[in-house]
């Protein structure tokens, strides 16, 4: 029986520390290193996605849907992806994934794929199909690695983060619905022809009946307002505060100047985005 070890990369800085940690101590590993790129990614992703592998010394396989975020949007009659119907997760990223694997198990070999959920995330699963032969490991649980752990690899790896993180607090799709409205802000600030483009995205799901805008009960034409946009920062800016004053940010970086994304991590709390996403 053959048997494959998968580690599966979203850009962020989750998964890019446990391929880190996974090169460091299980070097005897033949691990095959994925990304799933629905085609949306940020640009910073494919430039940490480069940085690493100069780290991994091993290239990290591009898993390409076979359809794209619009022959799915023209599927799903327009309708944008949320919370509620997460169609952009299980078609761009989940299927490819299952497509990738799918031989190996059919011929009966084992797979063994590899999580990046911190010893702190007690909430968290890994995607599991429920295959007899595909067994999900989370190493970071099992070693008892957090978040300031996560921080300490990709530091002493000399990987750092995503540049992403100097004003986004997750990976994954540039219009990804589990963003706070203060990261649409940035993202128009960023990246302004991304956020025009989630706008006409938005504008045609609108005229096509959708329920939902990328922010919810918010349409980013109303977001971009220059009042609205001071109002978000001001919220914001008081959320900063109100975590500090209760003591959510961690005492043991206290001095040290935060990635702005790590700080709004820190100030929301962890997002219920999918694992295959987000990490």
């Amino acid at each position: 029986m053959v048997e494959h070890h998968v580690l599966g990369i979203s850009g962020g800085k989750d998964s890019a520390a446990l391929a880190v940690y996974m090169r460091l101590n299980h070097p005897e590993l033949d691990l095959k290193y994925f990304f799933t790129d629905t085609g949306k990614e940020l640009p910073e992703v494919y430039d940490f996605l480069g940085s690493l592998e100069g780290f991994l010394g091993k290239e990290i396989l591009r898993l390409n849907p076979q359809r794209d975020f619009d022959f799915w949007l023209r599927e799903y009659n327009n309708f944008l992806p949320s919370p509620r119907s997460r169609w952009c997760t299980r078609q761009l990223k989940l299927t490819p994934f299952r497509n990738w694997i799918k031989p190996w198990l059919e011929a009966g070999d084992k797979v063994h794929s590899y999580v990046a959920i911190r010893s702190d995330e007690n909430h968290r699963e890994g995607y599991d199909s429920g295959h007899r032969n595909l067994t999900v490991h989370l190493p970071f649980r099992e070693a008892g690695i957090d978040h300031s752990g996560v921080m300490e690899l990709l530091e002493g790896a000399g990987v750092g983060l995503p540049k992403y993180y100097e004003w986004r607090s997750r990976s994954g799709c540039t219009f990804c619905f589990f963003q706070q409205k203060i990261e649409w802000v940035r993202l128009k600030q960023q990246h302004p022809e991304r956020f025009e483009e989630a706008k006409q995205y938005e504008k045609t799901a609108l005229e096509h009946g959708s329920p939902f805008t990328w922010s919810d009960r918010e349409s980013l034409a109303d977001l971009e307002q220059p009042e609205r946009i001071e109002a978000i920062e001001r919220d914001f800016e008081r959320r900063k505060e109100k975590s500090s004053s209760r003591g959510r940010v961690n005492p043991l970086r206290q001095g040290v100047e935060l990635p702005a994304g790590v700080e709004m991590e820190e100030v929301f709390g962890e997002s219920t985005a999918c694992v295959i996403c987000q990490k």
